[in-house]
């Protein structure tokens, strides 16, 4: 008879044991980041000339901090091109001034970048990523860092029990491969693995209360955003942005970036995979290009991909929907629950000078970082100039000539990183500092049965694949229902990270691939490690520290000197004016006399509204921002030398906006001659809006 309540007592345990596991903490939280929108370079494209001239949508923070028992860690979605070292470094600073040293560091914390290419930069501490932009830029830096601290700071103080449900399923024509001729490198029995030569598959978490109501949604999916291409020039979180901003509208029912309900469309290994699915074509003939180098009679500035939409707007709003669509509905089927610890495994490696092989007489190493030929031509997303093309494996004695002039690489460096020719040994090159990085962080974070790559550059599909492989064989081998995510572009940037086989094409993938050809086997070693740490609970070295240069960076861009007005004009007075009434499916133009955008950056704020008189006209309802996919904001310097600039506002009005008056307001803070920054608003003529 004891027996068999002891039994059941166990049996009790057990399953109340079971339940434990399944329950963690967590909180989530929100924070707008979006950058100057006047004259700062954007970053992703590396376009000179492409600098920021208004908000097609703002870009966001979106924090999870995720605890059971003493172990907590932190995954942060940004809205960015890359995550910055100075950054995160900042970040971690703040945050231990305000919670102690313990509870977040640079080892339970994760920041990855969403990957678009039009939000700004200037953030980042290697000299390299800031040329564009003329230098550092000290307010992008500080809105990242006030931002992600933001988030954190709400996903702290909310805080609450909760599951986490997780899901995954294939996601088709949401992207393709851009670099199918590397890919097709690689050895044919591991491509006949896979059915595509892209990544399709979508994992996703969901996030819930005890009682099953919706907190928050986190997911994975590799694509590129670059729907929104180089002649942009607005602030956009491209078709990852999209998805973020429709997701949360459909939860919240309430303005951009207010909450309380986040999603959060992260990057995976997109290295290789493009949105823009009609593929490059020449533009000149509309001939498809070279497959082997992406020219078009040789040259590559008029071999472009495009597609699915008719423009720019429409590509990012078809593949930001399908990966909303998939999304949603991997949400509302999610059903199987994470289960188990939360931990981490993190360390700081050379990855200029990293071991692959055991051979002392003739070890494999990594190499120094050095760009090849290949990275000059850009790819189809966005080409780049001059007559570089990408698969070059020769170098060439004028641009050798001019590389040498800049910086000669070593004879080391040349043959570690055959068969690229080297057009930039930047990992050489250190006046007036550094120009990449050479310490690299590398982080796996663990809830319950994922385990999270802290990946710290753009790994190819076949790259992605490799590693994750290799981590599933450690993992799995205590617990066999493990999973394994990606996060790609983590805690820092260091390029690309191709395969063995297609860095001998070098394409633009392969050329990027700045420490050398053994590069993924590096990063498989270095993982595998991590993942063994975390089975068996033992310690790493943290690894040699991150170097901060934040007091060498210089600045060659100008702050704002002043903003005038035309002659007879006032700031936020209207130049031209909307029409009396409009269409559902019309857009509505209004521009006034502006200050600078950079005089305010309007965080959790607005440069304009789009607002509805009430019924009884006593009263105006906000019903869009500069947040909302529907509007954009243009500004345009109209003299310089008078500090003359204007504002115009785009309304494209729903095919659902409610009939009745609306008007459209624009805010803006001007700056005199003595430096006095004023704030200022106008107002459009009421309009009509009919049924």
């Amino acid at each position: 008879m004891w027996n068999y309540v002891v039994l059941c007592l166990l049996f009790l345990i057990n399953i109340i044991g079971g339940l434990d596991r399944e329950e963690y903490e967590f909180g989530v939280g929100i924070a707008d980041i979006t950058g100057p929108a006047a004259e700062i370079g954007m970053l992703g494209y590396a376009k000179t000339g492409q600098a920021s001239s208004g908000i097609h949508f703002r870009v966001y923070s979106r924090a999870f901090i995720i605890k059971q028992g003493d172990s907590r860690v932190v995954i942060v979605n940004v809205d960015s091109g890359m995550i910055g070292d100075i950054v995160k470094i900042e970040v971690v600073k703040r945050l231990q001034g305000k919670y102690g040293s313990s509870l977040y560091t640079e080892e339970n914390i994760l920041l990855t970048a969403t990957h678009t290419h039009a939000s700004v930069g200037g953030f980042m501490q290697y000299l390299l990523y800031n040329i564009h932009t003329q230098g550092f830029i000290r307010q992008v830096a500080d809105v990242q860092i006030d931002g992600i601290c933001r988030s954190i700071d709400q996903a702290h103080e909310g805080i609450r029990k909760g599951y986490i449900y997780w899901n995954e399923g294939e996601l088709l024509h949401a992207n393709i491969n851009r670099s199918p001729h590397a890919y097709e490198a690689n050895p044919a029995e591991e491509r006949a693995k896979y059915k595509n030569n892209t990544d399709t598959k979508m994992l996703l978490l969901k996030f819930t209360d005890l009682k099953n109501n919706p907190v928050a949604m986190i997911n994975w999916f590799s694509v590129h955003p670059t729907s929104m291409n180089n002649s942009n020039l607005l602030i956009s979180g491209d078709n990852k942005g999209y998805a973020e901003l429709m997701f949360e509208y459909i939860m919240n029912r309430n303005l951009p970036g207010k909450g309380p309900f986040v999603a959060a469309f992260a990057q995976s290994n997109e290295g290789d995979v493009s949105p823009n699915l009609r593929g490059p074509r020449c533009i000149d003939t509309g001939l498809p290009c070279d497959f082997e180098t992406s020219t078009c009679n040789g040259r590559t500035e008029k071999c472009i991909a495009f597609g699915p939409g008719t423009d720019m707007f429409e590509s990012t709003k078809i593949i930001g929907e399908r990966q909303l669509q998939k999304a949603l509905d991997l949400f509302h089927s999610a059903s199987r629950k994470l289960s188990g610890s939360v931990g981490f495994a993190y360390q700081r490696v050379n990855m200029g000078k990293y071991e692959v092989g055991d051979n002392e007489a003739d070890p494999i190493t990594t190499c120094t970082a050095a760009l090849g030929y290949s990275f000059a031509a850009g790819t189809t997303d966005g080409p780049g100039q001059f007559d570089f093309t990408q698969s070059t494996t020769q170098s060439t004695p004028f641009w050798n000539f001019v590389r040498d002039f800049i910086a000669a690489p070593s004879k080391e460096a040349i043959k570690c990183h055959h068969p690229k020719p080297i057009l930039l040994p930047v990992g050489e090159m250190n006046f007036p500092y550094p120009w990449v990085a050479s310490i690299v962080p590398t982080q796996i974070l663990k809830v319950g049965q994922l385990y999270i790559l802290g990946a710290p550059g753009e790994f190819t599909t076949m790259s992605g694949r490799r590693l994750r492989g290799t981590v599933e064989k450690v993992v799995k081998m205590k617990d066999p229902e493990s999973m394994v995510v990606l996060a790609g572009l983590s805690n820092t940037y260091t390029h690309y990270v191709a395969t063995y086989e297609e860095y001998q094409v070098q394409r633009y993938e392969g050329a990027s691939t700045i420490y050398g050809p053994h590069t993924l086997l590096a990063y498989q070693k270095q993982f595998e490690g991590l993942a063994v740490s975390l089975t068996t609970n033992t310690s790493r070295p943290t690894g040699p520290p991150l170097p901060n240069l934040l007091s060498k960076q210089v600045s060659f861009k100008t702050g704002v000197v002043f903003d005038g007005a035309p002659l007879g004009k006032v700031f936020g007075q209207v130049l031209s004016d909307a029409k009396e009434v409009y269409n559902r499916g019309e857009r509505v133009f209004v521009t006034f006399v502006a200050g600078h955008p950079r005089n305010n950056l309007m965080l959790e704020s607005t440069y304009l509204t789009v607002e509805k008189l009430s019924e009884d006209g006593q009263s105006w309802t906000v019903v869009a921002t500069d947040g909302n996919w529907e509007t954009r904001f243009y500004w345009r310097r109209t003299s310089g030398l008078l500090g003359h600039s204007e504002a115009t506002v785009m309304w494209e009005i729903p095919q659902n906006a409610e009939p009745g008056v609306y008007r459209i307001r624009h805010f803006g803070h001007s700056k005199n001659i003595i430096q006095v920054v004023t704030p200022y608003e106008g107002s459009s003529r009421r309009f009509n809006v009919n049924p």
